[in-house]
């Protein structure tokens, strides 16, 4: 196949599907690509386990905007989702961020429209806008700070109660915040749809088989699973809860892509991933897993799909998000 038309196919469809010799070692050439290209290959918890083992950064969407700003490397490859890639091409803009499936959205970012929130937003002019990072680059330009959640609480304690909010977009999030600071932030109509579908009756029924298991909850989850949780915290602070803690069971109510790493830390105890309302056995966001290996090899080899971004949009998008790591940091949050 000629590599230009190749390359014209890829860029169409937004994502990489050649096929690939079955001889080819993948973690070696994915190794050899990254130094060779000077590549930093970024990896979110909820990735295939995998993609984590040949990740050179593996964490939370807080840690990983922190070493996409920092980056070095000529190519950023952000094994995550859109939204992500956006993250690194708004903090880092000389860099060429490349992601491996730019079909792999977000279901939280996807129930935010543009049009829809910039009205909503114009109907409350003395709000500030506080929005999840979880979130599109447009989103974030109409925001005044962005937030993650390991660093919600730290954002939200910086704003004085006097001054009116709007939390987007996921109305999960908000509440728990809502709840435990006394706020009355006005919430968009948004959630995760992994974190929506965690059963309490097949949790409750889990904790009576495991009476010694605990509780791990990320509070994108709903009040009624938050309400039954151990810990709640994002997936960084689950993950250092479940290594430091005593307990040798834990049920975890997030993606179970951060089960790898659990077990990495504690080899010794065990985890249960929550169970769903359906009748799946796990719970994987179908857009983290749209990221494979054999994307990851192709991605580096051709260098596409590439993540590009209008210059305006960068910088209004920017500004919240400097905010954020300017806050961040003064809380002890960032390295």
């Amino acid at each position: 196949m000629d590599i230009n038309i190749a390359k014209q196919g890829l860029i169409k469809k937004g994502f990489l599907d050649l096929e690939i010799d079955p001889q080819i070692n993948l973690f070696a050439e994915i190794q050899k690509l990254k130094k060779e290209k000077n590549v930093l290959l970024l990896a979110h918890y909820y990735q295939e386990t995998d993609i984590q083992d040949v990740a050179d950064y593996i964490g939370d969407s807080l840690g990983l905007a922190q070493k996409a700003e920092q980056a070095k490397s000529d190519i950023i490859l952000f094994a995550g989702v859109h939204f992500m890639a956006e993250t690194a091409k708004i903090l880092n803009p000389t860099k060429k961020v490349i992601l491996p499936d730019l079909k792999a959205g977000c279901s939280l970012a996807d129930s935010a429209p543009t049009p829809l929130f910039k009205a909503f937003k114009e109907k409350h002019p003395d709000h500030l806008v506080i929005s999840y990072i979880n979130c599109t680059a447009e989103i974030k330009a109409l925001s005044d700070i962005i937030c993650t959640s390991s660093n919600a609480e730290k954002i939200i304690e910086s704003v004085p109660k006097d001054q009116p909010i709007i939390f987007a977009p996921d109305k999960n999030l908000g509440a728990y915040l809502n709840k435990k600071y006394g706020r009355n932030m006005l919430l968009w109509n948004g959630a995760c749809m992994v974190h929506e579908i965690f059963s309490l009756e097949k949790i409750v029924k889990l904790k009576i088989r495991h009476p010694k298991a605990k509780v791990l909850a990320h509070p994108e989850c709903e009040e009624a699973v938050l309400n039954v949780a151990d810990f709640i915290g994002s997936t960084t602070e689950i993950l250092k809860y479940s290594s430091t803690d005593t307990a040798d069971q834990y049920i975890v109510a997030t993606e179970t892509g951060i089960l790898h790493q659990m077990q990495i830390n504690s080899p010794n105890k065990t985890f249960i991933p929550a169970p769903p309302t359906n009748n799946c056995a796990c719970n994987d966001c179908p857009h983290m897993k749209l990221n494979t290996l054999e994307k990851i090899y192709l991605a580096l080899k051709y260098e596409l799909p590439e993540l590009t971004m209008e210059e305006s949009l960068r910088l209004a998008a920017k500004k919240p998000m400097d905010r954020m790591m300017e806050i961040s940091r003064a809380a002890g949050l960032l390295g």
